[in-house]
């Protein structure tokens, strides 16, 4: 008894303390100014946080490890994965593949949102003919695989690299939507488009149609009666002015919409990058003690075999893969992976990171362009091939409008600089947008080209006035482009895929392994998976581990 008072007595205790810091206002370690006091100007500071993953991810803690090298053999012969140690940040992937349910759930959204609008549905369909074969009666795929309810949990196929970039866009829209409108920040779904509730006044139609967009959203311009929610943030700027009440009189205290400060928004879904697939497949948490891992991996499991080797599941296939020329399901009676195509997305053991399905089932899109030798060029701290740095076009550079394409997004134009401009070369850049708000930006891109080593003052003078544009990749070199595509497969538009596929030998269920096909392309073995950013502490699971005390700012008081 006496312990359980103690035990009481000191929650009590640390309750009453966190309460009587919460009555004051924290304060500005560097000036003694006051946070979150209008009285002060309103400086807001905004309580740190460690972002909980968007729907459907899961947490995966980085780290170093040796990228291709869980790879054992190169039966292709094309040197493809060059061992390289990297480090690889803590980020979020998606814990399953994405499904032909999500898919239809994106399709619908396109229906009702855009009826009229043709080819933005066709744009978005998979094509369902990567089913169909001269030699082989796969036609019912073609009709069924995407759309019946027998297939809706089963990853989605024929979906192009390009198609998954316009998913991630609207994934990450529909998200943060979803958590503005339960949180009160915008207008919730019961009251969108005038549905209120029995003897209340529906809320007025909304002042801007088009859908929202996060980019939009955080500039300012999605705003307006019918957006705006009951439970906004309190504005704290001396600057900010009254709302206006129901009425039509003003008085309300004034409020403000979500900014990336307050830590409500999640960060965009994209793909994964290469190497973040790779690190997550392999799922080395499972083998690591004290910084040392114990036991390498070939496969996303353990062991060098690619059966279970747990009692009451032994001999089970690990993953759904073409076991040998002409099984890929093993004997009626007994199916050694039980799918003869691909297999629900939650169908087989997860890897240590909680990941079903990166080996096997489908091959996944990843982020990366493909070159041979990136292994050995790429950066050792989050690599990755394939950047393509843009800026948002500016609609009104005195306001700092974006312009927006006819669905609402921000058009985004190549990248002129890799550092910030002077801000003289800022206004020159706003003023020539505004003027011609619908051409790409173009400052700096026709620098005069300097003689290459071992160029003739000949070549010199005939390239001479040429437009370039300079990249950290060197993939925009419009000056020496002759053979470039030409004597080889491999272009800009080469996009890398992994992980092996219900139509793959067990060679490539190795994470190490990689290979590539175009954007505009698809497959009936080739799927994807979201992830998404990680911001702030890389530590994910602290618990049981050592950690320094950390002291707080001593508290400057100005009277004394």
């Amino acid at each position: 008894m006496k312990v359980l008072f103690t035990r009481t007595a000191i929650v009590l205790l640390g309750i009453g303390i966190v309460m009587s810091s919460c009555s004051k206002h924290a304060q500005s370690s560097k000036t003694g100014i006051t946070y979150n006091d209008k009285k002060t100007g309103g400086y807001e500071r905004f309580r740190k946080t460690h972002p909980t993953p968007g729907p459907g991810l899961v947490p995966i803690e980085g780290g170093t490890f040796v990228m291709g090298g869980s790879a054992d053999q190169d039966v292709t012969y094309d040197y493809n994965n060059v061992k390289r140690r990297v480090t690889v940040p803590s980020f979020y992937m998606d814990e399953t593949e994405v499904a032909n349910q999500d898919w239809i759930d994106y399709m619908h959204w396109i229906s009702v949102t855009y009826p009229e609008d043709h080819e933005l549905y066709y744009n978005a369909l998979p094509d369902t003919l990567v089913w169909r074969n001269a030699l082989a009666y796969n036609e019912p795929y073609v009709d069924n695989y995407l759309r019946h309810p027998a297939f809706q949990d089963y990853p989605v196929v024929g979906v192009s690299w390009d198609q998954v970039q316009d998913y991630c866009v609207w994934r990450t829209d529909r998200v943060n939507e979803n958590i503005l409108r339960e949180t009160g920040r915008m207008v919730a779904w019961n009251d969108l488009n005038g549905n209120g509730k029995k003897g209340k006044a529906a809320a007025p139609a909304a002042s801007n149609k088009d859908p929202f967009n996060t980019d939009i959203y955080l500039n300012g311009q999605y705003t307006g009666p019918g957006i705006d929610g009951k439970k906004m943030i309190v504005d704290l700027s001396p600057n900010a002015k009254p709302t206006t009440g129901a009425n039509g009189k003003g008085g309300k205290e004034p409020v403000r919409h979500v900014r990336m400060e307050d830590g409500i928004l999640k960060q965009a879904y994209r793909l994964p990058s290469e190497a973040e697939w790779e690190y997550a497949a392999l799922g080395l948490i499972g083998n690591t003690q004290f910084e040392n891992i114990d036991d390498n991996k070939v496969y996303p499991w353990n062991g060098l075999g690619v059966r279970s080797s747990k009692r009451a599941t032994r001999g089970m296939i690990l993953a759904n893969f073409k076991r040998g020329l002409g099984d890929n399901m093993g004997v009626g009676g007994y199916l050694n992976d039980k799918a003869d195509i691909t297999a629900p997305v939650r169908d087989f053991p997860p890897n240590d990171f909680g990941l079903y399905n990166m080996a096997g089932n489908v091959n996944e899109w990843v982020q990366d362009t493909y070159r041979q030798t990136s292994f050995e060029e790429v950066e050792d701290f989050n690599p990755f091939r394939g950047n393509e740095f843009s800026n948002k076009r500016l609609a009104d550079a005195s306001k700092g409008l974006y312009a927006k394409d006819k669905y609402g997004r921000p058009i985004k134009d190549a990248s002129v600089s890799n550092k910030k401009l002077k801000y003289s070369e800022l206004l020159a850049l706003q003023q020539a947008q505004t003027a011609n708000p619908n051409q790409p930006n173009t400052a700096n891109a026709g620098a005069a080209v300097g003689a290459a080593p071992g160029q003739t003052p000949a070549e010199k003078n005939a390239l001479e006035g040429k437009k370039f544009n300079p990249d950290n990749r060197g993939y925009n070199d419009t000056v020496n482009t002759t053979l470039y595509g030409t004597t080889s497969l491999v272009s800009d538009h080469s996009k890398v895929y992994k992980g092996g596929s219900w139509n793959d030998m067990a060679f490539w269920l190795n994470p190490a392994t990689r290979r590539f096909m175009n954007e505009d392309e698809s497959s009936s073995t080739v799927g994807f998976r979201c992830a998404m950013t990680l911001v702030g502490e890389p530590e994910i699971h602290p618990e049981g581990k050592p950690h320094y005390s950390i002291k707080q700012s001593k508290k400057f008081n100005a009277k004394q």
